[in-house]
This record gives C-alpha cells, sequence and structure tokens, in this order.
C-alpha cells in the first residue's frame, strides 16, 4: 500500500510566531492529499497580570470572603443561643422601676431586666443578663460580649446603619430635662448657650445641640450626669422620662428638682437590639415580642414595676396584634 503524503501547506509542529506583537501558537495537523486543509487555530499566549491588578483581585477576594465568613457568623447566633441553652442579654439598670440592683439580693430587678428574663423564656433558653453602661452598651454587643440589648436604648436612623434589631417596639421613650426650682427654664429654647448634662452615647445630644443651642456635656452614666446636676455643673440634665419622672417624684433627695418643659425631645421606640445582618435572631426576638403585645404582658408588667405614667403605646399595639390574631 503506498503511503500517503502530508499535504504541503500542513506544519508538521507546534510552530510559534510573533503576530501583531502577541505570541501566537498554531497546533500542527495532518490531512489527507485529497482535502483542503483545515483553517488554523490559534491560541494566545496568556500574559502575565499586571502587579495592581493582580493586588487589586486579590483585595477582593479576601474581603468577599470576609464578608461571607462574617454573615455565616451572624446567621449562626440563635443556633449558638439554641445550642448553649443561654442567650446572654445586656440590660441598663440606671435606678427606679426600669432598672436597679436588689440590696438583698444584688439581682438586677425592673422592667429592662424583667423584659430580657421574659425574652429569653420566649426563645425557650435561660437568661445571662450582663449590667452594661450608656456609653459602652454599642460595644459589648458588637464584641460579643453579650447576644442582645434591653438597655433604654432607642431607636434612630445612626444607630440602625450599624445594628440590627427587632422591628416591633415594646415602649417608646423621649427625653426630659431635670432642672432646679427657680431656675427660669421652662422651654427647651430656655437652653440655649447654657450647659446641659447627658449621658455618653445618648440620642438627646444632637438635637440639644443643633436645635436648641444648648452646650452638651456627656457622662459616663446617667446617675454621673445626674450628681453633675447637683453639682451645678449644669443647668439641666436630660435622660428618658422613664428615668426623671420616677426619680422627681420618689426620692426626696431631688424635692429641689422639676421637670417643668412640656413634650419631650426625641420621642422614639425601644426595641431590641442585634448585631448587624442576625436575620434568624431578629425575626425569633421580633415574635416573642409581638407576643407581649397580643397577650397584655407589657402592660401587666408596666403596672407591676410601678411605671407611671403608663405609656399609651402598649394599648395601640395590644389592639393592633390583637386583631391580626
Amino acid at each position: 500500500m503506498q503511503r500517503r503524503k502530508a499535504h504541503k501547506h500542513a506544519p508538521k509542529a507546534l510552530l510559534p510566531w510573533v503576530k501583531g506583537g502577541q505570541k501566537m501558537q498554531a497546533y500542527a495537523y495532518f490531512v489527507r492529499p485529497d482535502r483542503p486543509a483545515p483553517a488554523m487555530h490559534t491560541i494566545p499566549t496568556l500574559r502575565r497580570q499586571p502587579r495592581a491588578t493582580l493586588s487589586a483581585s486579590l483585595t477582593f477576594i479576601a474581603a468577599a470572603l470576609a464578608l461571607a465568613c462574617t454573615q455565616a457568623r451572624a446567621d449562626a447566633t440563635l443556633d449558638k443561643i439554641k445550642q448553649r441553652g443561654k442567650v446572654t442579654i445586656g440590660v441598663l439598670v440606671n435606678g427606679g422601676p426600669f432598672g436597679s440592683i436588689d440590696p438583698a439580693t444584688q439581682q438586677l430587678v425592673g422592667w429592662n431586666p424583667e423584659l430580657a428574663r421574659a425574652l429569653a423564656k420566649g426563645l425557650g433558653v435561660e437568661a445571662e443578663l450582663v449590667q452594661v453602661q450608656t456609653a459602652t452598651r454599642v460595644q459589648f454587643l458588637q464584641a460579643g460580649k453579650v447576644d442582645l440589648l434591653i438597655a433604654s436604648m432607642e431607636l434612630n436612623p445612626d444607630r440602625a446603619e450599624t445594628l440590627g434589631y427587632a422591628p416591633t417596639p415594646f415602649y417608646r421613650v423621649g427625653g426630659i430635662a431635670a432642672v432646679r426650682k427657680g431656675s427660669g427654664i421652662a422651654r427647651w429654647e430656655d437652653l440655649r448657650g447654657k450647659p446641659v448634662c447627658v449621658s455618653q452615647g445618648s440620642s438627646f445630644a444632637k438635637p440639644l445641640a443643633s436645635e436648641y443651642g444648648a452646650q452638651v456635656h456627656g457622662y459616663k452614666s446617667s446617675s454621673d450626669s445626674l450628681l453633675a446636676l447637683k453639682g451645678g455643673n449644669c443647668v439641666a440634665a436630660v435622660h428618658d422620662s422613664t428615668l426623671i419622672y420616677p426619680l422627681l417624684r420618689s426620692n426626696p433627695e431631688w424635692a429641689q428638682y422639676s421637670a417643668p418643659i412640656a413634650g419631650e425631645v426625641l420621642p422614639a421606640p425601644s426595641v431590641v437590639w442585634t448585631r448587624k445582618g442576625e436575620a434568624d435572631t431578629i425575626a425569633a426576638v421580633d415574635k416573642v415580642v409581638q407576643d407581649w403585645h397580643r397577650t397584655g404582658w407589657l402592660i401587666a408588667a408596666e403596672k407591676r414595676v410601678g411605671i407611671e405614667p403608663a405609656n399609651p403605646l402598649l394599648p395601640e399595639l395590644q389592639a393592633k396584634f390583637k386583631s391580626a390574631s
């Protein structure tokens, strides 16, 4: 049998050449002499990526992996709570019916601690309460020292940018100014140019300065702020109405002080706070809070701990959730 010869146009090896400044390679092929040669297929040789492009790509990949890991940890919060059978809740106890320390038992008592224990029960786990301060409560949550916050911390846009929260509020609170009787202060506008004490991290600081022109001084806690008022370091101390009203009404040490300014500054809903992105935890907590409203438990708890005057939001939300059930 006569051996067929390769077509004269067919290369017999892998032939490199340069075309238009780009190194190219053609794969050799063999054909029958009675058929036309197929079109050559070329494969460009990969060029080395510029260092800046490679660095940017690696940075993007690292950032994406970090975000994925953060979301995975966040989404696992509720699972961890269930696995250990305990939820750690940061609570603020600044005296009065909203939170204090029982001198006989050294236990945290009052509105915030009671809500925290009821929330744990609703989640089907034990409660571990951690006392937090106004200035450090957010750091405790973000650092993982607590799973949730019930710490007299009202909802506002700045906080919602960095933290997660259960959307159903359990209360509504605004700021009230305690002043010495005879000070001549009767309106928020009377604070212009005058020193006003608040807690560090208080949401009242911004409107007091921007809207009313007060010279705002932040203190580590509400107790320190109120002591500064007594010491003459400020003409008013602005805190939650839930702190000021009971203090002035029941504590004889504050008989020379009053809250003469009508209306609250920055009234806002009180919510349970989580870390950002904890969707499962938020859903579970919100379900418990809705049950509180539906059953009237919050109204009963408000009466039980002696909060006066009664908050008008609670009957509104009870009616809303009872009709929805």
